[in-house]
């Protein structure tokens, strides 16, 4: 691997991992707590099982921007799926901060649907480039799919 692909990939790696771990440092402290008091859903997953996904996730989401960055010349197709990759981003960055910071399902669950609609944009403007960097975004938004239903039915039962 080339130098310049390789500082690509750690950037593109270390981005993700990056929100993950703020989103973390956001969430850890209220498990026990304010999230413990809340009523969930029958199918609410355990608790361990958030950080092995998301990370997962997180080294998928890498790949596709590295592979969007690395593969491909520049062109108006790849800033357009670049820049959404960003956007979903920014919008998986702040949705911690909300749920667990501010204790705000519901402003989440707006901040859940805005990321939805993001990584769906993605995809589609991904798959027009490079399919198979679409394609590893696609478990993603099963999980926010997921996660979207969980967001909803907790501020239902709540």
């Amino acid at each position: 691997m080339k130098t310049l692909s390789f500082f690509r990939l750690v950037v593109a790696v270390g981005l993700c991992l990056g929100v993950g771990a703020i989103g973390s440092l956001v969430t850890t402290p209220q498990i026990p707590t304010w999230y413990a008091g809340l009523v969930k859903p029958a199918w609410n997953p355990p608790n361990w099982a958030f950080p092995i996904a998301w990370t997962t996730l997180y080294v998928l989401m890498a790949v596709a921007l590295w592979r969007l960055w690395q593969l491909h010349a520049p062109s108006p197709a790849r800033r357009r799926a670049i820049l959404l990759w960003c956007l979903q981003l920014a919008l998986n960055a702040a949705w911690s901060p909300v749920f667990f910071g501010m204790e705000a399902p519901g402003a989440a669950l707006a901040v859940v649907i805005a990321l939805w609609l993001a990584i769906a944009a993605t995809i589609w403007a991904a798959a027009k480039i490079d399919r198979i960097a679409a394609g590893l975004l696609v478990p993603y938004i099963l999980w926010v799919s997921y996660a979207t239903s969980l967001n909803a039915a907790i501020v239902a039962l709540n």
